[in-house]
């Protein structure tokens, strides 16, 4: 690695140990709140970086496994980078029976990505979701906890650009 490359790497690390030390202060170092640490690193990053997860270890007196273990045991925390804005397109009954899977091809083609996938930019992370219990209200389509409704095709690229 050029040392420019080094350098900027020992810049992150030391960013992300003040952003971590910070969120074990606001917890009080307490090791029985690690779910809590890892939601308000992830918070930060939209993801867990491996660097946190060591200095959570490091700064807990807990195995890094321990730390692995409960980042990877729950389905809301991320090991990989998601996008800024979090995209999940609903294909339960109702939505799918209403055009959702024509829905989440045309965010597809205006992303450039496919469900489950990050942009390069790290703006949108695509997912899906099998219902989001606004059946009347479909197709829908949520973007950081904001519902739309009756979504078409139409009304995607307008959406999304709302977002930019």
């Amino acid at each position: 690695m050029p040392s420019s490359g080094k350098k900027r790497a020992q810049v992150k690390g030391n960013q992300i140990r003040q952003k971590v030390t910070q969120v074990l202060e606001t917890h009080q170092h307490d090791r029985g709140v690690l779910v809590g640490i890892l939601q308000d690193v992830q918070a930060e990053y939209h993801y867990l970086p491996r660097e946190a997860l060591e200095e959570v270890s490091r700064s807990l007196g807990l195995p890094l496994t321990q730390v692995y273990g409960v980042a990877t045991f729950f389905k809301a925390f991320s090991l990989i980078p998601k996008g800024r804005h979090l995209i999940d397109a609903c294909l339960g009954t109702a939505c799918h029976v209403r055009g959702a899977v024509r829905i989440l091809e045309k965010i597809e083609r205006e992303l450039g990505i496919s469900r489950g996938e990050t942009t390069k930019d790290l703006k949108f992370t695509l997912g899906t979701v099998n219902c989001v219990g606004a059946c009347a209200l479909g197709p829908m389509v949520i973007i950081d906890g904001q519902y739309a409704g009756q979504m078409n095709t139409d009304k995607v690229k307008p959406l999304l650009e709302s977002y930019h």
